[in-house]
């Protein structure tokens, strides 16, 4: 019984630091479970939820050639009516060598901007609107489809996803821009305005090219109409040609950026999101894009010559 009595304070008091030992582990279990909530973790730069869902003052703004969709649309959609001999192979190549010209110069000359806008509205001239449109929609599917970025169609599906507005801002003729933008279930599309009377096309466009400074301007007056605040906003772009457009929203984003943008971009902090395999598509544009390599050498010489006579 001595025996019997010296054990059992022991006992005794083993249960009590058990039971003191188990409240604190419960304790302790209790507040871990709650530390894997997310919300309750703590960072060290903790970045909001973007984009904000529900925001209806909030909207997002596209580029399209070469931030939605691999190459330009307009040359894309050039080959289309070549196919449909609309016009000859010289002027599918001058075509081209136009549209290539602000890629590989990186210069925007008045004279080919010029020039690449009377022969693309030289090609529409005399045609239905209607016809234009029903073509668009073929052409699409042929060569523009499957040269969307997966990437950047991702994103804009998360503002939509979000409940917001997503429009493409595009130099592209609005009549494309606004076939793709259906295509993609996006909310409409800023772009080009060419001139038709009675629906068909008097060769001429409604102002001038939507590119630069005028997206910004569009942007601009669409988020006024619209309600937005322009600070909640998104814009995307490849290229520096936008950064007025860029500069214009809250969130902007650098997709597949050329080399100007992308040092502006990291000078001012934006995002960058490049879903290119490799930086020298980029260079070349418009004619590796659409599949005609072969005028890339004779563009590139055509640039060296403009240069020397400049």
């Amino acid at each position: 019984m001595a025996a019997l009595g010296w054990l059992t304070p022991r006992r005794r008091s083993a249960t009590a630091r058990s039971v003191l030992a188990g409240e604190a582990a419960a304790e302790a279990a209790r507040k871990s479970s709650l530390l894997t909530d997310e919300s309750l973790l703590p960072t060290e730069a903790e970045e909001p939820a973007f984009p904000v869902t529900g925001d209806d003052r909030a909207a997002a703004f596209f580029d399209l050639d070469n931030t939605v969709m691999q190459g330009a649309a307009i040359f894309h959609f050039g080959r289309g009516l070549y196919k449909r001999k609309f016009f000859q192979r010289r002027e599918l190549t001058r075509f081209a060598w136009q549209q290539a010209w602000f890629r590989l110069a990186g210069v925007e000359d008045p004279e080919h901007m010029q020039d690449a806008r009377d022969s693309a509205l030289s090609i529409v001239k005399g045609h239905r609107v209607s016809e234009l449109m029903s073509i668009g929609e073929e052409i699409y599917d042929e060569y523009m489809a499957d040269r969307i970025w997966p990437g950047t169609r991702a994103l804009a599906q998360a503002h939509l996803d979000a409940g917001q507005k997503v429009w493409l801002v595009t130099a592209a003729p609005v009549e494309t821009a606004t076939i793709i933008a259906r295509r993609l279930g996006l909310t409409g599309a800023l772009g080009t305005v060419a001139e038709s009377v009675d629906g068909v096309y008097t060769g001429r466009l409604v102002g001038e090219p939507l590119h630069g400074p005028a997206k910004a301007e569009a942007v601009r007056a669409l988020a006024a109409a619209e309600g937005l605040d322009l600070e909640r906003c998104a814009a995307y772009s490849d290229s520096h040609n936008d950064i007025p457009m860029l500069s214009l929203v809250g969130h902007p984003y650098a997709i597949n950026p050329d080399t100007k943008l992308r040092k502006h971009a990291r000078a001012l902090d934006w995002r960058l999101r490049d879903y290119r395999t490799g930086r020298k598509a980029a260079k070349v544009g418009i004619p590796a894009a659409a599949g005609v390599g072969a005028l890339a050498g004779g563009t590139a010489a055509a640039v060296a010559m403009h240069r020397r006579r400049r």
